[in-house]
């Protein structure tokens, strides 16, 4: 794929993916490193994204977010005994919104009046 390609990839998609396929995958195949490769492609590349549209600081902190959620995931799952796909729901949906607002969303211009 090509950079220009993945520029117009949104970021909040690659978050999205990252953290629901990432699980899915292992999960499914009963091999956590895939899955984890999954989440770390799609972090890396929505960093990317990121980095392009609003430079190195929201970079940072949305990815600390990206992980945030990853670790509430289990948090979420493993110590409060959430269903593990409702945890990774929840923390999806919120990350992709968060990123989505933050680097996705375009500003809409309202004519004076």
């Amino acid at each position: 794929m090509s950079t220009s390609a993945l520029a117009r990839i949104p970021a909040s998609l690659l978050v999205a993916v990252g953290l629901a396929a990432g699980f899915g995958i292992a999960q499914g195949t009963g091999i956590r490193a895939l899955g984890g490769a999954v989440f770390a492609a799609c972090g890396v590349g929505a960093a990317w994204v990121a980095a392009r549209r609003r430079g190195p600081a929201v970079t940072a902190a949305l990815a600390a977010l990206y992980v945030g959620a990853f670790v509430l995931a289990h948090v979420l799952a493993l110590g409060a005994g959430f269903p593990a796909w409702f945890a990774v729901s929840l923390v999806t949906v919120a990350a992709a919104g968060v990123t989505y607002g933050v680097v996705d969303r375009r500003e809409t211009v309202v004519p004076a009046r």
